[in-house]
């Protein structure tokens, strides 16, 4: 019997009011129903409160989501981050070892935005924080001022890695255009990583997991959004959600 793939989407901890939830962006939820054709799953903040094994065994899929907030910097070794800069350690708690289990466990896992620095600090990596701020590096980030359709617009070109694999999920093009929403970025790339893509100014825009038994690919940019009018977008969502079928196929056999 076929079913969906069970594809599970990490939620960041938010206080809204005087109350704090768990919440992810429907535009997330939406590029897995829609874009990958999964089941999205959405897995609670809870940190070492979840056993992350016992999560991960049941997924065919982990999409880990773009924030607001930035990884805090003691988990890579980092300076103290600028006053008044957001953080989320109880998404840190949970999506940190949920990125280590599914590599281990060879859960197909796509990163997007903050989940591709996830990506790179689980494994042993670094990030910049303020990469406006570091000589040789453009302003990734978007004017917040600016309607949603122009933050998400395509804001830079990156050059795809010949032979990989958003090379070649957009036909073998050098160059692509992607929008851009961030201000941290890779220092240095974690070990078991290789590029993707990268920017005009050199930073790693996206990466893929060396040697992965399944697809483990994150890109710095948002595929989720109107991915349906980005055929590079939609074909990676795609590809991510086969991967998660194929799993969800062997399980049941």
């Amino acid at each position: 019997m076929n079913r969906k793939p069970l594809i599970g989407v990490p939620a960041c901890a938010r206080m809204m009011g005087e109350h704090p939830f768990h919440v992810v962006g429907d535009k997330y939820v939406r590029a897995v129903s829609d874009g990958a054709g999964g089941m999205p799953l959405l897995i609670p903040a809870l940190g070492t409160a979840l056993d992350m094994e016992e999560v991960t065994a049941r997924l065919d899929g982990l999409l880990v989501t773009g924030s607001k907030s930035n990884v805090e910097p003691h988990r890579y070794g980092g300076a103290p981050s600028e006053p008044g800069t957001m953080h989320d350690p109880d998404r840190d708690d949970t999506t940190l070892p949920l990125i280590r289990a599914a590599l281990e466990m060879g859960v197909p896992l796509l990163g997007i935005c903050r989940g591709f620095q996830e990506l790179n600090v689980a494994l042993g990596g670094t990030l910049h924080q303020s990469v406006h701020s570091i000589p040789g590096y453009d302003d990734h980030r978007e004017d917040k001022q600016a309607p949603l359709t122009v933050q998400y617009g395509p804001a830079h070109t990156v050059r795809l890695a010949p032979g990989g694999v958003l090379a070649g999920l957009a036909g073998g093009a050098a160059e692509v255009r992607v929008n851009s929403l961030h201000g941290q970025g890779i220092d240095r790339l974690a070990d078991g990583l290789l590029v993707e893509a990268t920017a005009q100014d050199g930073l790693v825009e996206a990466v893929r997991v060396a040697g992965a038994p399944a697809f483990a690919l994150a890109v710095q940019w948002h595929p989720e959004w109107r991915f349906w009018e980005n055929p590079l977008s939609a074909a990676l969502l795609r590809t991510f959600g086969a991967a998660a079928a194929e799993r969800a196929h062997r399980r049941v056999v």
